[in-house]
């Protein structure tokens, strides 16, 4: 039994069952993963997979079994070939973050350049993308951690630490009536067309709640994964925005300008994601630390493993 052929039966499984996608993302041949499948069950004595023809279509009940600890099993290869990495030198390294773009742009900043400053030899490493591709990007080991308001608490797989709570703004031009149109309400803002988040993140759906619950149909007229088309497009008179708070800066926003809309929408919360039970290096914890002061190592320590009392909340 050899890793590589648990890594095969991990894709597979990851990508639903199709061999040339696994194939394709593990940068080998179709028939190269299908042949060591077929070897891991030869040696394990069982079928892990279904066929029909050439074609997967299922997971056999050992099967499930199966994957589960050969999941387990890379992890902790995983691990240890981290442990190794810290012991050999633990000011060298690579860290790498997947974040959404608004906590790429607007949360992460102070965090990374005060970690830089201490680790000056450790590569950091960004990767944005919405909540569903950042999360899975830990668990394919792609990253350490992942950050965003979205997802990360739908995954069991991954341990989810809330970081700091935030509400929204709504970006209008210079000499926008709503500047005058005090105190700012939702059927005001449904009497234009808006501009706000793309579908694919969670805290969209709060923006609609608050309509639907006031018997409101808003006219959102383009969306966006980035705060920063959202803007773009205010400035190119589309409609008005509505973005998170932290991403609107007076400083180089001088074209637009901002409502405090949080009494109108619920409260989001960003959270932190890591895989359970991974072996984190020395230097991920205290990037932890300075980007959420009420984590410290003591606190992801024990909610990474699953303790009793780990539970952490704002």
């Amino acid at each position: 039994m050899k890793l590589q052929q648990l890594r095969y039966l991990t894709e597979v499984v990851r990508r639903g069952l199709n061999v040339s996608q696994a194939a394709d993302a593990l940068h080998t041949s179709q028939p190269g993963v299908s042949k060591q499948i077929r070897a891991l069950e030869d040696e394990l004595g069982i079928q892990v997979f279904v066929r029909h023809g050439k074609r997967l279509v299922s997971i056999t009940e050992p099967g499930k079994a199966v994957v589960a600890i050969a999941e387990r099993i890379l992890s902790e290869a995983q691990n240890l070939r981290r442990a190794g990495e810290e012991f050999a030198n633990d000011q060298l390294g690579t860290l790498t973050i997947a974040a959404t773009h608004t906590q790429a742009r607007y949360a992460l900043p102070k965090a990374v350049a005060a970690f830089k400053r201490r680790y000056a030899k450790v590569k950091l490493v960004i990767h944005q993308g919405n909540p569903t591709q950042i999360c899975e990007q830990v668990l394919t080991g792609e990253a350490d951690l992942c950050v965003a308001t979205e997802a990360i608490a739908e995954y069991p797989e991954l341990v989810s630490m809330p970081v700091y709570q935030w509400n929204r703004c709504v970006v209008v031009p210079p000499k926008h009536a709503l500047l005058k149109a005090a105190p700012l309400t939702l059927e005001k803002l449904a009497q234009y067309p808006i501009v706000t988040y793309d579908f694919a993140f969670a805290n969209r759906s709060l923006v609609e709640k608050a309509f639907e619950n006031r018997g409101l149909h808003p006219n959102v007229v383009l969306t966006a994964l980035d705060s920063d088309v959202i803007k773009t497009y205010v400035e190119l008179g589309l409609g008005i925005g509505i973005l998170a708070k932290m991403a609107f800066d007076p400083k180089r926003d001088i074209d637009l300008r901002a409502i405090d809309a949080s009494h109108l929408f619920e409260s989001s919360t960003t959270r932190l994601g890591i895989k359970r039970n991974a072996y984190l290096r020395r230097y991920t914890y205290e990037f932890i630390e300075l980007f959420a002061p009420h984590l410290p190592r003591a606190t992801v320590e024990r909610a990474v493993r699953g303790e009793e009392g780990s539970r952490y909340e704002l």
